[in-house]
């Protein structure tokens, strides 16, 4: 039967050179059906939502291999307008709505309805006049059609969030033929009673016979809402099944196991830190990042621990590094070593001897157009003053000391490049981040806080950071704060985890953990299935 399925993907490959993000991945999804996709960062999901919408990055990178299907239909998406016209939407997780319109100016945005007069007939039909009449009307069925009884003449600017959420759902529900939404973390910045709604709101649009496919890490609204689910994971297809036929705890298991070699707790390494100083205090840490608050967050690290953080996207992991650091308002209490911190005071961290390598190694970590040496030095310089003579009336820099120190950091780290003359930013994305931990070893550190070290680095690149991270630990005590978004990194690495969801600490797991028990943490959901928040 030609339209027994709204879509269809079959043995859909993309790899961007040597690096395949995508295997053999098919699904099908039927009308009226809510699927969940879900899976770890980075287990491809959003690859495969660029080559359902004929996203630029796939077209320009060598396209993909596969077929996409539309209600029976072999398609060949251009440009997301050409999915938009075969019936796929999407209500993104960051709204696309213009604050100084109204509501249904926002709904038909881009499909405005016109009337003609005098100007037109001559000029033309770009000078027809808006029929604001049958835009509102429209918008109203829409608004209806959701069970939203929210003014369509209200402007977007000052709406709470969850209204905001619902005008995109509107727009998309406007247009004529849709046959399936894609809804993109939907709930992320909803609040409870918010998210609720919206759930119901779902259900909704499928009694239309609209299907939904459903991108979510929290697990208990998988479990609410979805008909069926798909799970990616490293860019292979785990499986497809019937909500009804699966559990949490099997859930979170089948997003997060893989085969790789886990790191047993050192009963040796544990009795050790067991013993050790408290090196690191943190007490009801808020940090205002955007895209990644922190929201009350107690922690006590060891002296010599390699300690974890992880967590999906967008759920705060980040941003306690950055709050700590202070390159964003922070509120809370930090103590290092027995001294507190000023959060409020860029740089007071780095002068108690933190210091820190971000997840922005090209916006925070590097000046690009600086070479080699200098972009090691330089924070050295700023905060202490090495790598420099002192004359009686000035200090000027030791640019023999300097050299010499950028030449054994690059042989150290095997930093890849013509000389310390080269430019930061005409290196690789890996060598670049060598330049960073670099930079942060020559502050000589007590505290070393690493963020996404090995983001967009080769395999190569990745194993000698990694090891040389434990070797610092395990040869000079060295305590290291680990953040990153590659769990199975973090268990081959660190002797704790603390997995952060909504801007707050879920669990903290020993690295050899089961599965599940990450899995659940990952999803905001205790290992009793509750919620954590």
């Amino acid at each position: 039967m030609q339209d027994e399925y709204v879509l269809e993907l079959e043995g859909i490959r993309k790899a961007y050179g040597e690096n395949v993000v995508l295997n053999n991945v098919s699904l099908k999804v039927k009308p009226g059906e809510i699927r969940a996709l879900l899976g770890e960062n980075g287990a491809g999901k959003s690859t495969l939502m660029n080559i359902l919408f004929g996203m630029a990055v796939i077209r320009d990178t060598g396209g993909f291999d596969g077929t996409v299907k539309i209600s029976g239909q072999e398609v060949k998406f251009a440009s997301p307008t050409d999915a938009l016209a075969a019936g796929i939407g999407m209500v993104h997780q960051e709204f696309m709505l213009i604050p100084g319109f109204t509501i249904s100016e926002n709904i038909k945005l881009g499909r405005e309805d016109a009337t003609p007069n005098v100007l037109s007939r001559i000029f033309g039909p770009r000078l027809e006049s808006l029929d604001t009449a049958k835009m509102a009307k429209d918008s109203r069925k829409s608004l209806d059609s959701i069970g939203i009884g929210i003014e369509e003449h209200a402007r977007i600017a000052g709406l709470p969030v969850g209204y905001m959420q619902f005008v995109e759902i509107a727009r998309e529900i406007d247009k004529l033929g849709i046959k399936l939404l894609v809804f993109d973390e939907p709930t992320a910045v909803l609040t409870e009673e918010e998210a609720t709604q919206l759930l119901k709101v779902m259900h909704t649009i499928t009694e239309k016979g609209i299907a939904i496919m459903f991108i979510t890490h929290r697990l208990s609204e998988v479990m609410d809402s979805a008909d069926s689910m798909t799970i990616l994971r490293d860019g292979e297809l785990v499986v497809t099944k019937p909500i009804a036929e699966t559990s949490l705890v099997e859930i979170a298991e089948l997003m997060v196991g893989r085969n790789i070699a886990k790191m047993a707790a050192n009963p040796e390494q544990q009795e050790k830190l067991s013993h050790a100083p408290i090196a690191v205090k943190i007490k009801d840490l808020y940090v205002d990042m955007p895209g990644e608050m922190v929201r009350g967050v107690d922690l006590e690290i060891r002296q010599g621990e390699i300690f974890g953080i992880g967590g999906m996207a967008g759920q705060g992991k980040v941003g306690i590094a950055n709050g700590i650091s202070g390159l964003y308002p922070a509120d809370g209490y930090v103590e290092v070593f027995g001294e507190q911190v000023n959060l409020s005071k860029l740089g007071d961290a780095l002068s108690k001897r933190v210091a820190f390598v971000s997840e922005d190694r090209r916006g925070v970590g590097l000046l690009l157009e600086e070479n080699i040496a200098y972009n090691i030095m330089f924070r050295v310089m700023a905060i202490r003053k090495e790598f420099l003579r002192n004359y009686k009336f000035t200090k000027l820099l030791n640019r023999h000391k300097m050299h010499l120190h950028a030449e054994e950091m690059i042989k150290l780290l095997d930093i890849r490049c013509r000389s310390w003359r080269q430019k930061a930013g005409t290196l690789s994305g890996g060598n670049q981040q060598k330049i960073c931990l670099a930079s942060a070893l020559t502050m000589n550190p007590r505290l070393l806080i690493v963020s996404e070290p090995t983001r967009g680095i080769d395999i190569g690149a990745k194993e000698l950071i990694l090891n040389y991270l434990t070797k610092l630990r395990n040869e000079e005590g060295l305590t290291v704060i680990m953040i990153s978004s590659e769990l199975a990194e973090l268990r081959s690495l660190c002797d704790r985890i603390a997995i952060v969801a909504e801007g707050k600490i879920v669990n903290i797991l020993q690295p050899d953990a089961p599965d599940a028990e990450f899995g659940l943490a990952m999803s905001a959901v205790t290992t009793d299935g509750k919620s954590a928040n």
